[in-house]
């Protein structure tokens, strides 16, 4: 690249539209990421995603607008794109009757690795994501999560200008899931910008410096974390009680003490409400024991992005996933 083109940000978005058919999967998007770090892409299930990082990664033309990447325009220089990005999709895409060593060093080769060089990083790569112990077997071998750890390390023999990380840590569990994260800072570390969509909300919260939250195709909030946390309210009480047949009633006691609504809690056994301060908080867990409502315990802090999502998209999170359109 040269110094005007090291001057553009990675990505940049003007009216990016995609029909399909009578739908429009996304709708009219602006956003500019610039380069470095991790930028976090939440939505519900059908909130354009994987569309948007579909045709950023040049897989789909847009029906309108514009979208740059480094500089390069999506549609009309998409094979130079290609050479700078990698894109690790919701599911395993590997060579199943090949062993997890041989998928790494085939593409390796693919990429002009020496046979050697290929295997030294497929190698690096294997002990990376804990998989030497199983890096002679076929990946038709493999469990859910052992792909999806193979299928992200297969997006990374190149280390790219940009990595599309579309829900990455799907399948895997806690150890896995935490080894990915720490693969994604290095990555970061060494220049490399990632744009990660997720639906674990401590995934972005842990990864990502700014976040745009996507429904129905379109950007409905962008900042960083504490930035969206902030957007729904200073102060969250979160009160646990003994018995969730008290709900209803612990509801009506609070709605006389605090003037604000509630926000939507999954938890049978949670209420959570907006307050101003410590002492409205004191003051409705006293009017809750004056109620005789049991309270088994409470909290007092800033919004968590489970709250932030569910105010943005009135839809909790959802800790499966599935592809989007």
């Amino acid at each position: 690249m040269n110094r005007m083109e090291n001057l553009n940000p990675a990505i940049e978005i003007s009216g990016l539209t995609r029909y399909f058919g009578d739908v429009r999967a996304v709708d009219g998007i602006d956003l500019t990421v610039e380069r470095g770090g991790v930028y976090g892409i939440l939505g519900p299930n059908g909130a354009g995603k994987t569309t948007l990082i579909r045709m950023l990664a040049t897989l789909l033309q847009p029906s309108a607008g514009t979208a740059k990447v480094f500089g390069h325009d999506i549609v009309s220089e998409a094979r130079t794109i290609r050479k700078l990005v990698s894109l690790t999709g919701q599911f395993a895409s590997v060579d199943e009757d090949l062993t997890g060593r041989e998928n790494l060093v085939l593409l390796g080769r693919l990429f002009g690795f020496s046979a050697r060089q290929a295997k030294i990083r497929a190698g690096d790569l294997l002990n990376g994501f804990g998989l030497i112990d199983a890096s002679r077997r076929q990946v038709k071998t493999y469990s859910g999560g052992m792909r999806r750890k193979l299928d992200i390390a297969a997006s990374l023999v190149v280390r790219p200008e940009l990595i599309f990380l579309d829900e990455p840590t799907t399948g895997l569990d806690p150890r896995s899931r935490n080894q990915v994260w720490d693969i994604v800072r290095a990555l970061v570390s060494e220049g490399t910008t990632v744009l990660l969509t997720t639906q674990y909300l401590d995934e972005a919260d842990q990864l990502a410096g700014s976040i745009a939250v996507i429904d129905h195709g379109k950007v409905i909030a962008e900042g960083t974390p504490a930035e969206l946390k902030r957007s729904v309210g200073t102060s969250i009480l979160r009160i646990h009680l003994k018995n969730k047949d008290q709900k209803v009633k612990a509801k009506e006691v609070v709605a006389l003490m605090v003037n604000s609504d509630f926000t939507e809690d999954t938890d049978p056994f949670r209420i959570s409400i907006h307050v101003e301060d410590a002492d409205e908080a004191s003051h409705v867990i006293s009017a809750l024991v004056n109620a005789s409502v049991e309270v088994s315990g409470f909290s007092l802090g800033q919004p968590s992005l489970d709250e932030v999502f569910l105010a943005l998209t009135g839809q909790p999170v959802k800790t499966e996933s599935g592809e989007d359109e």
